[in-house]
């Protein structure tokens, strides 16, 4: 998950890559011909959750296509989950883009979309997302998108205990 992720450097600058045509594209899995988890080639991080891929109560994926003639590179995902933690039911946030495809806006074009979804749907409530202190893009993305600071955090991801910022936003009154 690129936003707890320390080694992960995801950027909100730029737009699509030098030479591109056309603008990258947030699509739902399974909805454009080519794109989808058995079909697209992922990179080590996105194999790992492309079995996840489902839209019901408790999902909501995006991928990052950065061009719909090609649907099937794919440069990153966004998922909104819902969990049950000590506060009680939370939804959260997390994104990757592969790292030959960071610094050009991608994952701030996905978060957005995903956090409009969420707002036209209305049924996520209020939104958390947890990036690492070290990760200056993905705390930019929540500072930029108009996230609320909450705290610091240590959270346990893949077995592991990372350093976190906790960010939170309600995407009905809150999104920039």
């Amino acid at each position: 998950m690129c936003s707890a992720s320390r080694e992960c450097s995801c950027s909100m600058t730029g737009g699509p890559p030098p030479g591109t045509r056309r603008s990258p594209t947030i699509v739902r899995p399974g909805t454009m011909p080519g794109a989808g988890p058995g079909r697209a080639r992922y990179g080590d991080r996105t194999r790992r959750t492309r079995g996840r891929w489902a839209r019901g109560a408790d999902w909501a994926g995006w991928m990052v296509v950065l061009d719909p003639a090609a649907p099937e590179v794919v440069a990153g995902t966004v998922t909104l989950w819902s969990h049950e933690s000590d506060d009680g039911p939370t939804s959260e946030i997390g994104w990757m883009v592969l790292p030959e495809h960071q610094g050009r806006g991608l994952a701030k074009l996905a978060v957005r979309t995903l956090l409009e979804q969420a707002r036209d749907e209305g049924r996520w409530g209020l939104v958390h997302a947890f990036p690492a202190t070290g990760n200056g893009a993905s705390n930019g993305i929540c500072r930029s998108l108009g996230f609320r600071f909450v705290a610091g955090r240590e959270v346990t991801f893949a077995d592991r205990v990372l350093s976190t910022n906790h960010w939170a936003i309600d995407p009905s009154t809150a999104l920039i």
